[in-house]
C-alpha cells in the first residue's frame, strides 16, 4: 500500500474535484506505468506532430541556432522541453509541418532536418558525439529527458565556473542493510516539485526495484530515504556501483533544480517565433539553462530558466531591456514557487537516519514507476 500526502504547486490543498478524479483514473488504469524506452525511438505514433529528440555538448547560442533551422525549414515548434546539465544539453521538441500543420511525412526533408540539426549540435567539438533522432512521437517527454542524458553520461561530474558551491548540491548516502538484504538510498537536497519522480525514474532505469520508502519535506529540504535490490534480487555490492548510483542521483535532481531567472512569454503563436525570442536571449547576453515550450489553443506559453553566461544570475537592467525589446505585456518575471534554501545544520548521516525514521510516512512496496512494463 503506498500513501501520499500532497498539496498544489502553491502548497495548498487539492480541492478540484475534476484534479482528483483525473488521479484517481490515472492511479487505477495502466496509463501511470512508463515503459522503458532507452533503446527506442518512435514507439508511439503521432499523426499531429513530429518528436525530435536532440542531445549534445551545451554552448551559448546552441538553442536559438536549433529553433533559427527549424523555422528556416518551415517547421512550427508546438510543444518542447530542453535541459542542461554539467555542460551537456538535451531537448524533446515536437514540431509540425506549416502547411500541413501535421506530422511531417516527407522522408527526404526528414533526413534534411536530421543534417541540419546535426551540425548544429556537433558545431566545433568533437570530444563528445552529438546526436539526433526523429520520430512521430514519445509518450512522456520528462522519463525521455532523463534517459537521454543519462545516456549521454552528463553525470560524470564537470567542474563548470558558476555553477554553486558543494554546499548547495544534493547529498546522497548509502547504506548496507544486510539483515534484510537491502541496500538503503538516503537523499537530501532542496525541496521542488517532482522532486520525487525524477529520483524514481532514475532508480528504476537504473534497474533497481523500490521496495519500501518514506519521503519527508520540510519548509525547503527534502528527505528521501529508499531501500532497493537489483533487479537480480541482489543489492549493491561494489564500491564502484554505489559511486555510480550516487553520481546518477545526483544528476537526476541537479537536471532542472538550476537556479536563474524565469521568464514566462504569452503570446500568438507563429512560425520562428522561438527563433526570435531565443535570439534576443542570446544577443543580452543570457544563458538558457531550461525551457518549457506548450502551445495552447493558438497561444504560445513558453517558460525559460535564464542566467548570464558566467552563471551570475541576470541583472534588473537586462530584464528590463528584455521586455522592451519582446513586450512588457508579453513577457513575464514567473515568480519562484519555492523558498530560499536554507543552510542544513551539519549532521551526520547515520544520526540523520536514525533521528527521522520513525516520522516520515511509509510507502510500503513502492511501486510508482515499474522497472518493465
Amino acid at each position: 500500500m503506498d500513501v501520499f500526502n500532497v498539496t498544489d504547486r502553491d502548497g495548498n490543498k487539492v480541492r478540484d474535484k475534476k484534479i482528483i478524479s483525473c488521479i484517481q483514473t490515472s492511479l487505477e488504469s495502466d496509463a501511470c506505468y512508463f515503459p522503458t524506452l532507452r533503446n527506442s525511438v518512435g514507439i508511439m505514433s503521432s499523426e499531429e506532430n513530429t518528436s525530435i529528440e536532440l542531445t549534445g555538448t551545451d554552448r551559448p547560442g546552441l538553442l536559438s541556432e536549433i529553433f533559427a533551422v527549424l523555422a528556416d525549414l518551415n517547421c512550427n515548434v508546438v510543444k518542447g522541453e530542453v535541459w542542461t546539465h554539467n555542460t551537456r544539453a538535451a531537448a524533446v521538441v515536437h514540431v509540425t509541418d506549416e502547411s500541413t500543420m501535421g506530422a511531417i511525412e516527407d522522408p527526404q526533408r526528414l533526413s534534411t532536418i536530421k543534417k541540419l540539426l546535426f551540425n548544429v549540435l556537433k558545431g566545433d567539438n568533437t570530444s563528445r558525439t552529438a546526436k539526433m533522432m526523429v520520430s512521430r512521437g514519445l509518450t512522456h517527454t520528462e522519463r525521455r529527458l532523463h534517459q537521454m542524458m543519462f545516456d549521454d553520461r552528463d553525470y560524470e561530474r564537470v567542474r563548470v565556473i558558476g555553477e554553486g558551491d558543494e554546499k548547495s548540491r544534493p547529498r546522497v548516502a548509502i547504506m548496507d542493510c544486510s539483515e534484510k538484504d537491502y541496500t538503503i538510498i538516503i537523499l537530501r537536497s532542496k525541496d521542488r516539485p517532482k522532486l520525487l519522480f525524477d529520483t524514481v525514474c532514475t532508480l528504476t532505469d537504473m534497474q533497481y526495484v523500490v521496495f519500501h520508502g518514506t519521503v519527508h519535506t520540510g519548509s525547503s529540504e527534502a528527505y528521501q530515504e529508499y531501500y532497493i535490490r537489483h533487479v537480480d534480487g541482489l543489492p549493491i555490492s561494489s564500491e564502484a556501483e554505489r559511486q555510480r548510483v550516487i553520481q546518477c542521483l545526483e544528476a537526476a535532481i541537479e537536471r532542472r533544480a538550476s537556479e536563474g531567472l524565469e521568464l514566462e512569454l504569452r503570446t500568438e503563436d507563429r512560425v520562428g517565433l522561438l527563433s526570435d525570442i531565443t535570439r534576443i536571449f542570446r544577443e543580452n547576453g543570457l544563458r538558457i539553462r531550461r525551457a518549457d515550450i506548450s502551445t495552447i489553443e493558438g497561444k504560445a506559453v513558453d517558460t525559460f530558466c535564464l542566467s548570464e553566461m558566467s552563471g551570475n544570475p541576470v541583472e534588473g537592467k537586462t530584464i528590463d531591456s528584455l521586455r522592451e525589446q519582446i513586450g512588457q505585456t508579453i513577457l513575464k518575471v514567473k515568480q519562484n514557487p519555492l523558498p530560499p534554501p536554507k543552510h542544513p545544520e551539519s549532521v551526520s548521516t547515520t544520526g540523520f537516519l536514525l533521528g527521522n525514521f520513525f516520522k516520515v510516512c511509509s510507502l510500503q512496496s513502492f511501486r510508482l514507476i515499474r522497472s518493465s512494463s
